[in-house]
């Protein structure tokens, strides 16, 4: 369970990313179908909040709001992954800790690949592959906290598990929308 602390981070983080994107933060979009929109998924106030932060949603319709957040997610995932390579630069002295955090780097890499291929599918509306994506990158997430458990004598840092929680509730919009548009 993340603490209340986290769940904090984890939308600072994604407003943070949104923001840092040129666009301007709280809009007044088209607010009736954002609020119908993010009651489909399972994280309404992290679904309203980014997209809000994203100025193009006034003009978006439904698919269009799920591309913006499939671009969310895919900063995340980009975020997290120059995150873990930064910290493979620093001086540690513990191979495994530096194999750990290669490999999660890796996990996050591939989680943007993915992400950005959700991203073409949802323009093109295939929306079976888009979600297919957007799921492996939520899976590509939980592959790097899985890595930590081959090294019985690492923790799991807590600001890798932060950033973990935060791509998977992402995806996990990015997949309440899609559901939607399916439908």
């Amino acid at each position: 369970m993340v603490s209340p602390s986290s769940s904090c981070f984890l939308l600072l983080l994604v407003v943070g990313i949104t923001c840092t994107q040129n666009r301007s933060p709280f809009v007044n979009g088209d607010i009736d179908l954002i609020q119908k929109t993010c009651k489909t998924t399972k994280f309404y106030d992290l679904c309203i909040s980014s997209l809000q932060s994203d100025s193009t949603s006034s003009e978006a319709d439904t698919k269009g709001l799920a591309i913006i957040m499939a671009k969310v997610a895919v900063a995340n995932a980009t975020n997290t992954n120059t995150y873990l390579s930064s910290n493979l630069l620093v001086k540690n002295t513990n191979d495994n800790l530096k194999k750990a955090l290669k490999q999660c780097a890796d996990k996050y890499s591939a989680a943007g690949m993915a992400l950005q291929n959700s991203v073409q599918d949802l323009t093109s509306e295939f929306y079976d592959y888009a979600y297919m994506h957007v799921m492996a990158a939520a899976d590509y997430a939980n592959a790097c906290h899985n890595g930590f458990k081959r090294y019985p004598r690492l923790v799991y840092p807590p600001e890798i598990a932060a950033r973990e929680e935060g791509l998977k509730r992402i995806c996990d919009v990015v997949m309440g929308i899609i559901d939607a548009l399916a439908n």
